[in-house]
């Protein structure tokens, strides 16, 4: 994925929420014109050239499906797009909710995945006298979302790394034990055979 400033991501989310083609009017009429219309009209510039969105005829922009492929299409895991979206900016869950257009129920479900996994990290912070949960990126998670250029979203498992290493440092710990032992090297032999074959059987 290439990469998205947070502009980038208003001007996309905008046009998301307008049914895909968005105006000089809703721009005017949203928070991006804080900006001002010299960066709007670079960021507007930039999106074009990355093929992000498209120009009509009548003077109105459209977001292409290379654009909705980033955060918007079912082809990229729900895991797959938070990932992606902290790594713009961090969020709260309202944010993650609006912004990707998933349930509430399914964003944390995967956003609880991802905390165990320690891809991302909740950190309260007050706004408005109000504590909310924020959520920003670990380097792991960043180094995640970065495999998944080349390798894709389907070789990631959760949970399963973890476990793996965990059953193998028991087994090692086991072997370990048996050396100590006092029987017969003979006896040792035979014990340690049976636990290697039955970690090649595990795929450990």
């Amino acid at each position: 994925m290439r990469k998205l400033g947070t502009i980038d991501l208003e001007i996309l989310f905008l046009a998301i929420k307008e049914n895909g083609t968005f105006d000089e009017n809703h721009l005017e009429n949203s928070e991006l014109k804080r900006h001002g219309v010299g960066k709007i009209l670079d960021t507007l510039a930039s999106l074009k050239e990355r093929k992000f969105i498209s120009l009509n005829s009548d003077g109105s922009f459209s977001i292409t499906q290379l654009a909705k492929e980033i955060l918007w299409s079912s082809n990229i895991p729900i895991w797959g797009r938070v990932l992606r979206l902290l790594q713009i900016k961090s969020c709260s869950l309202n944010e993650i909710v609006e912004i990707i257009r998933i349930s509430e129920d399914t964003i944390m479900t995967e956003i609880e995945k991802l905390r165990k996994e320690q891809l991302i990290l909740m950190s309260p912070q007050r706004k408005d006298e109000k504590l909310i949960k924020m959520y920003e990126i670990l380097p792991e998670g960043i180094e995640q979302i970065d495999k998944t250029e080349t390798e894709g979203f389907n070789e990631k498992k959760f949970g399963e790394s973890k476990q793996r290493v965990e059953t193998t440092e028991i087994i090692n710990q086991i072997i370990k034990e048996i050396e100590s032992l006092e029987i017969s090297e003979k006896k040792k032999e035979n014990i340690t055979q049976q636990i290697i074959k039955l970690k090649n059987k595990l795929e450990i």
